[in-house]
């Protein structure tokens, strides 16, 4: 259980949260400690984890987690913390070792984190007593997660949600085409605010709005006889094709989504024109199978087309910015133009960047109160934010703790 102060955050049903919700760095220790330290964070693919020795690094506040594919083809991930004198043992932020060999002092640690050999230690020094802190890592249908808290909360039944209906998408054997970084001048929660609401949509994403309805969104009651046609025959459609037509949202209060919706007439993936920029993935035969959402709060979301997948995940930096890493992945083999296919995607992610900015800068500024939220489009921001606060206020041992 943490030491760090667990500061409480009041809302009122029906608003957006007080402003040290999004600004206090006291608010902000205690989200990384009480949110992002006990939740399942997303970490990766296992598209860039596919070798012996190939690893990747995570950050989560104060803490870097080494995630990394062992000899035996399991997933191993460590603190990157040598247990010697503690210094980082990781040589770079992803890449592909042999071994993980402290730069301080060369202890040499094998993929599963066990110490191999520490130099001038004496004759008596017992390698098997130490190795590099394990952390929690489980991987389903291509997406890697990590936990850090020391008895995580049940992985199951997301993974029985994700893999029927992420699996034959085949992200286990994709390839990232293209990756972006973004630094957003923003605290993490306005960045998922953000993804939890389409009010913004028509009026802020020309090239989202071309392929996606407005309507039919986690949390938005509005009707559209248009959308519920083009669903009804969407989902006989992947009935057909063996996929599960079923969205599994948030059930039981549960910080997961996943949904496929349809697209409009004529548009077959998320892209400019509507075609197909590659073959299908995985064991999907037929390019129709509209767009599968995947949310795993606090820090993924994510869309899945026949013909690509694009994650978005989130890093929070402090309380005022949050990092941003952007994966789009096709079939292994596709032979695919880079821009094309972020174009569609890149541009909806860095509007909602300067939609989020801006934002933030108000919700900093001495004018703010909270304001009202839209029953009509804002149920799903409502359930994030009575998410967020019941996780703020919950410790890691599953008890509720009194606000300080």
């Amino acid at each position: 259980m943490s030491d760090h102060p667990r500061p409480g955050v009041v809302r009122s049903p029906g608003w957006s949260l007080p402003q040290a919700a999004y600004t206090d760095p006291a608010v902000f220790i205690a989200d990384l400690e009480r949110v992002f330290a006990a939740q399942w964070l997303f970490a990766g693919h296992t598209a860039e984890l596919d070798a012996p020795g190939r690893y990747r690094t995570v950050d989560v506040g104060r803490d870097r987690v080494i995630v990394v594919r062992g000899d035996d083809g399991a997933l191993h991930a460590h603190h990157d913390v040598c247990a010697h004198r503690g210094s980082r043992v990781a040589p770079d932020d992803r890449g592909q070792v042999r071994a993980f060999v402290c730069p301080y002092h060369q202890w040499v640690y094998a993929l599963d984190g066990s110490l191999r050999s520490a130099r001038l230690m004496g004759e008596c020094f017992a390698t098997e007593r130490y190795r590099l802190a394990p952390v929690a890592v489980r991987e389903t249908a291509g997406l890697v997660f990590v936990c850090l808290a020391e008895r995580p909360p049940a992985f199951e039944p997301f993974a029985a949600a994700l893999e029927p209906r992420l699996g034959p998408h085949g992200l286990a054997d994709a390839r990232i085409v293209v990756r972006e970084h973004y630094t957003v001048a923003a605290n993490w929660k306005t960045l998922v605010e953000n993804n939890r609401e389409c009010y913004h949509c028509a009026g802020s994403h020309p090239e989202f709005s071309l392929s996606n309805f407005d309507v039919g969104v986690n949390g938005d009651v509005r009707t559209n006889p248009r959308y519920d046609r083009a669903l009804a025959a969407a989902r006989a459609h992947w009935r057909a094709q063996g996929l599960p037509e079923q969205d599994v949202s948030f059930p039981d209060g549960a910080p997961y989504r996943v949904a496929r919706l349809p697209l409009r007439d004529g548009f077959l993936s998320e892209t400019l024109d509507g075609r197909p920029l590659a073959p299908p993935m995985g064991t999907l035969s037929d390019p129709d199978v509209g767009s599968l959402r995947v949310i795993s709060l606090p820090n993924l979301w994510a869309h899945a087309n026949a013909d690509y997948a694009v994650t978005t995940r989130l890093t929070p930096v402090d309380a005022g910015t949050t990092d941003v890493e952007l994966c789009f992945l096709t079939a292994r083999d596709a032979d695919v133009d880079p821009d094309a296919l972020a174009a569609v995607w890149r541009a909806t992610s860095e509007q909602d960047w300067e939609l989020c900015e801006k934002n933030y800068a108000g919700v900093a500024s001495r004018g703010y109160r909270p304001g009202p939220l839209s029953p009509v489009v804002e149920a799903s921001v409502e359930s994030f934010l009575d998410w967020y606060v019941r996780a703020l206020a919950t410790g890691e041992d599953g008890e509720q703790r009194v606000a300080s």
